[in-house]
């Protein structure tokens, strides 16, 4: 391959640093996304697969950094090295570029179902930290976004015919919040 190297970095939530991911590699251009992996629906990943040309390399620190979900993994895969576009994985030192071998397919069904499988228990793990919680009674939910106040204030104001996307602006609440609100006052 002979085209630019392209970097693709991504974390699940803002509070993590991508610092790790692609250290010490030279790449011509990159994307970063911090966005949970289970599903491809991240804007810097479809920026990444916008950019990149036949002859370029996609370089990913780890399969489930661009994947969690092996369906997903697999057709990204697919779709790039389809459009002449190689692959590489850094912690698995594997690279894809369409003439794989049966086991480098092999590898990457692995590596993804368990990557996949890591999801699936973090998501699990978390359900049960919750209804632990809940039962010790430690865990409320999220706090409202209004005080009964705000929230009375809110009504008085949409009931005299102000504009409810701007008290939703105003009062820094999207407009879905503002109208459970108004409607929690007729049940």
């Amino acid at each position: 391959m002979t085209g630019q190297r392209i970097g693709y970095r991504r974390v699940s939530t803002i509070d993590q640093n991508t610092a790790r991911q692609l250290d010490g590699l030279s790449v011509d251009k990159a994307f970063e996304d911090k966005a949970s992996g289970k599903d491809t629906a991240r804007p810097q990943l479809q920026a990444a697969l916008d950019f990149c040309r036949e002859g370029d390399t996609l370089v990913v620190h780890s399969m489930d950094r661009l994947a969690r979900n092996l369906t997903d993994l697999r057709l990204l895969v697919k779709r790039l090295t389809d459009r002449g576009i190689a692959v590489q994985f850094v912690k698995e030192s594997l690279t894809f570029t369409g003439e794989d071998s049966p086991m480098a397919n092999l590898l990457l069904s692995m590596l993804g179902a368990v990557a996949e499988f890591e999801r699936a228990l973090i998501l699990e793990r978390q359900r049960e930290g919750i209804a632990l919680a809940k039962a010790e009674g430690k865990y409320k939910g999220r706090k409202p976004s209004l005080s009964e106040a705000m929230i009375t204030e809110l009504r008085r104001r949409a009931a005299a015919g102000e504009k409810k996307a701007a008290l939703a602006r105003e009062f820094g609440v999207s407009r879905e919040t503002l109208y459970c609100c108004l409607r929690s006052k007729a049940e």
